[in-house]
């Protein structure tokens, strides 16, 4: 069956959530940050996503920019620089996070193949209308749905249930994308077609389900579509 809608998560698989702490560390100032850059933003990251996890069991839902700035406080406490100022910097360049390399040119590849672009993601609508404006994306999605409208993150299944209530359309009839091992796992087991961007060349998660097809990066998603053109 041809796809008529590629959906994407955001963060990891569209915008490169490293960029803020390679930005700053750097950056004039960014000296104390230089030596461990990149375990912050593998820290920053990992609590973040740990903490919509949690959050999500424990029903105390709050929007996903809470969730940032809690991950990176105990992020940066954990390394001894909990530095105001540096919190901010890493905090504001996190609303600007640019998109990864390959992303314009495969979003029109999809584009030209007819197919619809939306965008299903843990950010609030704030959050993802900046970083689709700092990454030059305005008008490339059809639809940028937020958890925010059900009040839970994924990978709970009403978050996946957005995609056919918002665009109308059957999951057999949707290819989702995410670099997140566990999320395209999780999308899979809902029934969607699924794509895992595995852009760090990670195990695949034990759990249930498997992604029907895993890349490097977004680049060949295109071909997956099993439509002509682009």
């Amino acid at each position: 069956m041809q796809t008529e809608t590629c959906v994407f998560d955001a963060y990891g698989t569209l915008f490169d959530v490293d960029a803020a702490a390679r930005a700053v560390a750097g950056a004039p100032g960014g000296e104390a940050l230089a030596a461990c850059w990149e375990r912050v933003a593998a820290n920053w990251r990992l609590k973040q996503l740990s903490y919509t996890w949690l959050r999500g069991l424990a029903r105390a839902h709050v929007d996903f920019w809470t969730v940032t700035r809690d991950a990176l406080d105990w992020t940066l406490e954990a390394e001894g620089l909990a530095d105001p100022e540096l919190r901010d910097r890493l905090l504001a360049l996190y609303w600007e996070l640019p998109a990864y390399p390959e992303v314009p040119a495969t979003l029109e590849a999809l584009a030209a193949q007819g197919c619809r672009l939306a965008i299903l993601s843990n950010g609030s609508p704030d959050m993802l209308r900046g970083a689709i404006e700092a990454a030059g994306l305005q008008g490339a999605f059809a639809a940028v749905i937020s958890v925010e409208e059900v009040g839970v993150f994924k990978p709970d299944p009403r978050v996946y249930r957005l995609i056919g209530a918002q665009l109308d359309t059957a999951p057999e009839k949707v290819l989702y994308a995410s670099a997140n091992g566990w999320d395209a796992a999780c999308a899979t087991g809902f029934g969607l077609r699924t794509a895992w961007i595995n852009r760090t060349g990670a195990p695949a998660e034990r759990l249930p389900w498997r992604p029907a097809h895993e890349l490097p990066d977004l680049g060949k998603l295109p071909g997956l579509t099993g439509r002509k053109g682009g």
